[in-house]
């Protein structure tokens, strides 16, 4: 499998109510969707155009951490100022998924309401105006326990499968598989960061070439179940 990444440019600001749909198939229609085409878009244009923006008011730091609070159903580790919450989503992100970087002068930009919904309704809407099925995820900027630095992942995803389930089958050496699950969608929205950035002000990228399995998985299917997590 050979994959391009290929970054959208000539977005632009995106503003609540926007058609984001209608935007990403203006900057989709030079590079000719095919299929193999994955598109990714981050999350901060979806929650823009959805209106999840909220205009601070009164002491900064207070306001946005009472509205992390708001956010999270419950808070799993606090350190100074950040706080480790999970989110409604089931998602365990700094500050509940809240955050300042590339929201207009004066505002915090929350996570979409339902990711997996908003990559849905991106996906179907774009087939009817290229007559091709193009999945679609959406990607957030995450922090990994046990290591440094930070990755785009999926939190939203339509139109693949968002993990590949390897259990059962045989690696090379004819050794079965019994714990590996690969997480496609996260390795597909950290590949498409690479062309994007937030000091780019490219915010969607479309990979082209992949070969994966097609499907109708979920950014939820990436959440790891309470019963599962072992450092809880």
């Amino acid at each position: 499998m050979i994959l391009q990444i290929l970054p959208l440019t000539g977005i632009g600001l995106v503003m609540p109510g926007d058609d984001l749909t209608e935007i990403l198939a203006t900057a989709l229609t030079p590079m000719a969707p095919v299929g193999g085409d994955v598109l990714v878009v981050t999350h901060k244009i979806v929650s823009k155009a959805e209106g999840r923006v909220v205009a601070i008011e009164g002491n900064e730091e207070e306001f946005k951490r009472a509205l992390v609070e708001s956010e999270a159903v419950s808070v799993v580790r606090r350190r100074g100022n950040l706080i480790i919450a999970e989110t409604a989503h089931g998602f365990i992100c700094a500050n509940a998924g809240v955050d300042r970087s590339n929201a207009e002068p004066g505002t915090m930009i929350l996570l979409p309401e339902d990711p997996d919904r908003s990559a849905h309704r991106i996906r179907t809407r774009l087939e009817r105006a290229f007559g091709v099925d193009v999945p679609v995820i959406i990607s957030d900027t995450f922090g990994r326990p046990w290591r440094r630095g930070l990755t785009d992942i999926a939190i939203g995803v339509s139109g693949i499968e968002a993990v590949i389930d390897l259990r059962g089958t045989n690696d090379w050496a004819g050794r079965e598989l019994e714990v590996t699950e690969i997480a496609v969608a996260d390795e597909l929205a950290a590949a498409a960061d690479l062309v994007m950035g937030k000091a780019d002000g490219v915010p969607a990228a479309l990979i082209r070439g992949y070969e994966g399995p097609r499907g109708e998985g979920r950014g939820q299917d990436l959440v790891r179940p309470p019963n599962e997590d072992m450092f809880r």
